[in-house]
């Protein structure tokens, strides 16, 4: 399992969460209070180029949700935020370079029937599946 410290520092890290998030409490904490929407952006920013940029954070928030919500995303919305955040933690922890890890997480991949792993993580059980096929990657294991 990737830490929470990893995982917020996608979200954009202390300077966004404004505490530093060093357990799972901590990190459960600050989601059940609602992310500021800036994480959903950070989370935006390392998937999307800035021509799609809206369409994935629309994907997470609908367009009329997201633009009437001032800072902080509702709980819901900010726990498929942290679960996309995990995703990509873990991504970035497998290939051990940022490059390699958007690539994998926005390409089309047989394994997921030719969609995006990211794609695949927009719910949980799909999480779960893309965060497995990354840990026996890393492991080396038979996929």
């Amino acid at each position: 399992m990737i830490t929470p410290t990893k995982i917020a520092e996608v979200l954009g890290g202390e300077e966004v969460l404004n505490e530093p998030i060093h357990s799972l409490f901590e990190l459960e904490r600050v989601v059940g209070g609602g992310l500021p929407k800036t994480a959903l952006k950070n989370v935006a920013n390392f998937i999307s180029t800035s021509k799609n940029r809206s369409q994935f954070i629309y994907q997470v928030v609908p367009e009329g949700s997201y633009k009437r919500r001032r800072s902080h995303l509702s709980l819901k919305e900010s726990e498929r935020t942290e679960r996309l955040a995990r995703v990509i933690a873990t991504a970035l922890h497998v290939w051990e370079d940022p490059k390699q890890a958007k690539e994998f997480l926005t390409t089309p991949h047989p394994f997921f029937k030719e969609r995006p792993p990211i794609e695949v993580a927009f719910s949980e059980l799909g999480a779960r599946h893309v965060e497995e096929h990354l840990w026996g990657i890393f492991y080396g294991l038979p996929l």
